[in-house]
């Protein structure tokens, strides 16, 4: 079993920048690629990026690339997502995600409660 829990969510305004984080306990000896996904109010999780355990590659959704960057450190267990630029339609809670390489929910196995991004205009 793998424990992941996200932090750094909030309130910014339109325009700056968060950083999110994802720590995982348990059986973190596995080679897990970690991913970010998102759920707005009223809409399917979405997939946002992915990295894989060595960190050589990243996948990312068109609508954030460019402004997000996923990051890992394996030494510390943890996962990053580091968001510039938000826009009002990034608002939703975003949760990590720990499994196999790709861009859909059935791909991972582990999964964190997720932490709230609010985007105001």
């Amino acid at each position: 079993q793998v424990q992941l829990v996200e932090s750094g969510g909030g309130l910014v305004q339109a325009g700056g920048s968060l950083r999110l984080s994802c720590a995982a306990s348990g059986r973190t000896g596995s080679r897990y690629v970690m991913a970010w996904f998102r759920q707005a109010p009223g809409k399917e999780r979405e997939f946002v990026a992915a990295i894989s355990w060595s960190g050589g590659s990243t996948q990312y959704a068109d609508s954030v690339k460019g402004r997000f960057t996923v990051s890992r450190d394996n030494a510390k267990n943890t996962v990053y997502l580091q968001m510039n630029n938000l826009k009002p339609e990034d608002t939703a809670v975003y949760c990590c995600a720990a499994g196999g390489w790709g861009t859909h929910e059935d791909q991972y196995y582990y999964w964190g409660q997720g932490t709230q991004v609010t985007v105001s205009p």
